[in-house]
């Protein structure tokens, strides 16, 4: 703990893995912080993610190593707390369609160039590697297996960050209903939500996943972005051998801590029905055939019933990037709003308590400042 941190008053919006990864990293500097949350803990996007831990695109060397970084601390928590079932590292295997060939070769290349652990498996290497998989779904130019990716049950690792943050002595309020940044002469003042509760704070961290850019709006501020509406489907518990995450061109898939898998698929968060009142609907079709899809692209192709999916906006920034760090027109607000949340969840609340604290720009966060959107 340093003097500068006992001085400090922060407010934390939002429940999500960025908000409490965040609020935790800021309780155990000595911070006095309140976590406030709409609704329950890991209600939004974090209760629907994949959370694929990854950096296997073409990217940005920032974005790149910003990923990286997040991959090693979930490493470093794994290696601390052996045996956590939420938290996986069993690799990722890729492919696409046969057309896509030129395409993943290029991906291949590029892992290489930049020492990401990857490796070509023909269709019939794969059981080897990573069981659980139908072959016979691999088109014969293979896939793409990347060992040190991994998986991470995102509302269990909020949980556990949630109760440390709570024994360091931080705040929590949840079902407080929406907030609103309180300001005067161009800073953050405190927060204050519709169910009455009002927080004063000398620096207010949003991480409230789609409803920051509105949120921002009202403090005069553009965020753009192009959050879709994301499916995620649960399957009840069966017998598969499958540990590795999957990406197939129809259908995205990883293990559960409880031998279940969740799915998702871009081709299903086009077919979510959107209502003019804003609201949204999923299809029983929709849900169906993403099934169907995950159980050709298993070994022995088997029944996966469902047991529940959810469906809701997930954040991407307009420019795919991640947007954090403190704004430029209101001192003392500071922003966590990105499309990989799992990957960078720890990392992100780490690097951010780090300037909070300080009060100095942390230079792995450079590329990354709200302000690149303009005001």
């Amino acid at each position: 703990m340093t003097s500068a941190a006992q001085d400090i008053r922060v407010v934390v919006v939002g429940s999500g893995i960025l908000g409490v990864s965040t609020a935790h990293q800021l309780a155990r500097r000595g911070v006095a912080v309140t976590l406030v949350s709409d609704t329950a803990l890991a209600s939004g996007a974090s209760g629907r993610s994949l959370a694929w831990l990854n950096s296997a695109a073409v990217r940005s060397p920032d974005y790149h190593r910003l990923r990286v970084l997040g991959i090693d601390r979930y490493r470093t928590l794994a290696a601390r707390e052996p045996g956590l079932g939420w938290l996986r590292f069993d690799g990722g295997l890729a492919w696409g369609a046969p057309e896509d060939e030129a395409r993943f070769r290029e991906r291949f290349s590029h892992q290489s160039a930049i020492g990401y652990a990857a490796d070509w498996l023909s269709p019939s290497e794969i059981a080897a590697v990573t069981p659980g998989v139908n072959a016979a779904a691999v088109p014969e130019y293979g896939a793409i297996f990347n060992p040190g990716e991994g998986w991470v049950d995102l509302p269990s690792l909020i949980e556990t960050l949630a109760k440390e943050f709570t024994a360091l002595g931080g705040e929590l309020a949840t079902d407080t209903g929406p907030a609103v940044v309180r300001t005067a002469d161009g800073r953050v003042t405190g927060v204050h939500t519709r169910s009455g509760l009002s927080f004063d704070a000398d620096a207010v961290v949003l991480a409230t996943g789609a409803n920051t850019p509105a949120m921002l709006s009202r403090l005069g501020v553009s965020l753009t972005d192009r959050t879709p509406i994301s499916l995620l489907v649960r399957t009840e518990p069966i017998g598969t051998p499958l540990r590795a995450v999957l990406n197939t061109p129809r259908v995205s898939i990883r293990p559960t801590p409880d031998g279940a898998l969740v799915l998702d698929s871009a081709w299903a968060e086009e077919e979510i029905v959107r209502h003019e009142d804003g609201t949204f609907e999923v299809r029983r079709s929709t849900v169906d055939g993403l099934l169907a899809e995950a159980s050709a692209v298993l070994a022995g192709t088997p029944v996966l019933p469902p047991a529940s999916w959810a469906a809701g906006p997930k954040p991407i920034p307009a420019d795919g990037e991640p947007v954090l760090g403190e704004l430029d027109e209101v001192a003392g607000c500071h922003v966590a709003f990105t499309h990989s949340g799992a990957t960078l969840g720890l990392i992100a609340g780490e690097l951010l308590a780090e300037e909070i604290v300080t009060g100095r720009p942390h230079p792995l966060l450079a590329a990354f400042r709200p302000g690149r959107f303009g005001s």
